[in-house]
């Protein structure tokens, strides 16, 4: 398989997808705004280089040549941060970027991180509309990040680009082991679900890459003990 392209890479989840790229000989090259923060990203099948998830131009520039980009950008880090400098736009702009960058330069596989808050719970809601289980402190943020997967289905229904947005179900342990096994669900969150590792998360990433089994639909992901 081709080399792929991490859009977010100096995260958590970016960091995963990487390495689990690397285990499995693909290589990637890892996107970030200010390369000069990450000095740890480079390594052996890893080019660190500097791009833009919402620019079109810069995706275009950095993805050509490679079988897939995977969308790992996240711009809030916690409530801690403030919502002063968040942009409601930010995931709509993304996924414009992403549909219209790859699809320029002939990349026709898009693997997006989704968002916990905007699964569907027993009752049909979202889980960021009940205020008893979603903090309200961090509703804008997961509004905006609807807005982007609202977007990915509205312009990515017939397009070049086939894209897919895994959802991890519950908790995402930071730390916790690789084990290879995961399950992929639907817009619910689902029942019975262990808890998922950042390593299995980037391993159903992987899976979505070299075999895909998910088109143009956004599905959860849960650990599969």
């Amino acid at each position: 398989m081709g080399g792929i392209v991490v859009f977010g890479a100096g995260g958590r989840a970016g960091r995963a997808v990487t390495a689990e790229a690397r285990r499995r000989g693909v290589t990637v090259t890892a996107v970030v705004r200010e390369p000069a923060r990450y000095p740890d990203l480079g390594a052996e099948g890893v080019v660190v280089v500097r791009g833009d998830v919402t620019d079109s131009g810069s995706v275009g520039g950095v993805v050509g040549g490679h079988v897939a980009a995977v969308h790992a950008v996240s711009p809030f880090s916690g409530p801690e941060q403030g919502f002063d400098s968040l942009d409601p736009d930010f995931f709509v702009r993304a996924s414009d970027a992403l549909l219209d960058g790859l699809g320029a330069a002939g990349v026709g596989r898009l693997v997006a991180i989704g968002l916990f808050a905007n699964l569907l719970g027993a009752d049909g809601r979202a889980v960021m509309d009940d205020a008893e289980v979603f903090p309200p402190e961090i509703r804008p943020f997961a509004l905006a990040h609807t807005a982007g997967l609202r977007r990915l289905g509205s312009r990515g229904g017939a397009g070049p680009v086939d894209w897919v947005m895994l959802t991890p179900g519950g908790g995402l342990e930071e730390g916790a082991a690789r084990t290879g096994r995961y399950r992929l669900g639907g817009e619910r969150v689902p029942e019975g679900g262990s808890g998922l590792s950042y390593a299995d998360l980037a391993v159903a990433v992987l899976d979505e890459i070299e075999m895909p089994t998910q088109h143009r639909v956004r599905v959860s992901v849960t650990g599969a003990r």
